[in-house]
């Protein structure tokens, strides 16, 4: 049996838990959630990463659809394009019931595995989504959001990003608030995209194991988005989730430079440097004719993962490809049909078949359940906080 075979059989038993797609985000650019024109039933490899027969093809069980929405959105903007996202997501699993499961918890997630479903849950990416508010966190999360990445690429009023200038120095009193009103619903921490600070502070002020949803080693490659060992060292006594990302200006010190001066080139031409549009790519195209761009490789993103399993051990990874969030992939992980490459990369690299069932599917079931568990604890012992960023920042 070759390697791809045996990871194909792997992924069989122990499907994919990926901790982060765009989708829904791509769905409302390209065609303001006209799922006729973008059915996933078949396959839409010209328009998206994402359809439902190379998610089968991938060996995909369970998916957390981002329900992203920008971080120049604020207040009720960002608040209301979250809800159509959710939406979206709903959309997607009443059109889709024979492969799209609905899931809240871990059970629910074991549940679509038995099933052949593919357990369908929500993320929120970024803190802009709830303005301000713990009462719209406690709505998102009745809506079904598990998990609420605390910062996108900018900062919000309590909380700093990992891509933009210090502004609280990670969480304010009322970002530790929100985390611990997370911790109450059951709603996971993300710390993808926030400040080292911000990681430090969360993982203090949280009683529940924390996520990161697709960020890599920042020891590997030198980008403020990934996340540095001294924070991975700290997950073994929080019991949370790394999920390594594929974005090759995280996971390829070389493509991180290229991408400084591609999104410069694209800012120049009047373009957000994150836009996929057809006009955008038509800009990114041209620039990478005369400047090509470094290309990832699955080896690229095995060597982020050997060195976090180094630093942290397997039961603290995961994986979480970024898919149609991101205008570019690695060589053999082009889009969601591409897992079976990596586990055979790491089969190749000498990891164990129980270890790759921790990362593939374990390791993320485990730290939703452990969260649910924190949050029925936590509900015996407070009731909801209805404190305020005025109150308690100033």
């Amino acid at each position: 049996m070759t390697s791809l075979e045996a990871a194909r059989e792997l992924l069989r038993e122990f499907p994919v838990v990926d901790g982060h797609n765009d989708l829904p985000w791509a769905l409302r650019e390209q065609v303001r959630y006209d799922l006729d024109a973008r059915d996933i039933a078949g396959d839409q490899g010209a328009h998206l990463h994402t359809d439902i027969p190379r998610l089968r093809a991938g060996g995909v069980g369970a998916q957390f659809w981002s329900v992203y929405v920008r971080s120049d959105y604020a207040g009720d903007k960002a608040v209301s394009a979250t809800l159509e996202q959710i939406d979206c997501v709903r959309q997607l699993l009443a059109r889709y019931p024979g492969d799209l499961g609905p899931a809240l918890t871990a059970a629910d997630m074991e549940a679509a595995r038995a099933e052949g479903r593919i357990a369908s849950l929500m993320g929120a990416e970024g803190g802009h989504s709830i303005a301000d508010s713990l009462a719209t966190l406690r709505a998102l999360y009745a809506l079904g959001v598990r998990y609420m990445t605390l910062t996108h690429n900018d900062n919000i009023a309590w909380a700093d990003s990992a891509t933009d200038e210090p502004g609280v120095g990670g969480l304010s009193a009322f970002g530790r608030e929100v985390v611990r009103e997370m911790n109450r619903e059951g709603m996971l921490v993300d710390l993808s995209h926030v400040a080292a600070t911000t990681m430090r502070d969360a993982l203090d002020a949280s009683a529940a194991p924390v996520i990161f949803s697709h960020s890599s080693s920042r020891a590997v490659c030198d980008h403020p988005r990934n996340i540095p060992d001294d924070v991975l060292e700290r997950l073994p006594g929080n019991g949370g989730v790394a999920m390594v990302t594929f974005v090759p200006k995280f996971v390829l010190q070389a493509a991180v430079d290229w991408t400084v001066a591609a999104d410069e080139n694209m800012r120049a031409h009047g373009f957000h440097h994150l836009d996929t549009t057809a006009e955008a790519m038509k800009v990114h195209r041209a620039f990478e004719e005369t400047n090509p761009r470094p290309v990832a490789t699955v080896s690229t993103v095995a060597d982020h993962l050997d060195h976090m399993r180094e630093v942290v051990g397997v039961d603290h990874l995961g994986i979480g490809g970024d898919y149609d969030g991101t205008a570019f992939t690695p060589d053999g992980l082009n889009d969601v049909s591409g897992y079976p490459n990596l586990i055979a990369e790491l089969l190749d690299r000498g990891w164990s078949r129980p270890d790759l069932a921790k990362l593939t599917w374990q390791n993320a079931v485990r730290v939703l359940g452990a969260a649910e568990d924190v949050a029925r604890d936590l509900q015996t012992t407070r009731g909801p906080s209805n404190a305020t960023i005025g109150a308690l920042d100033g």
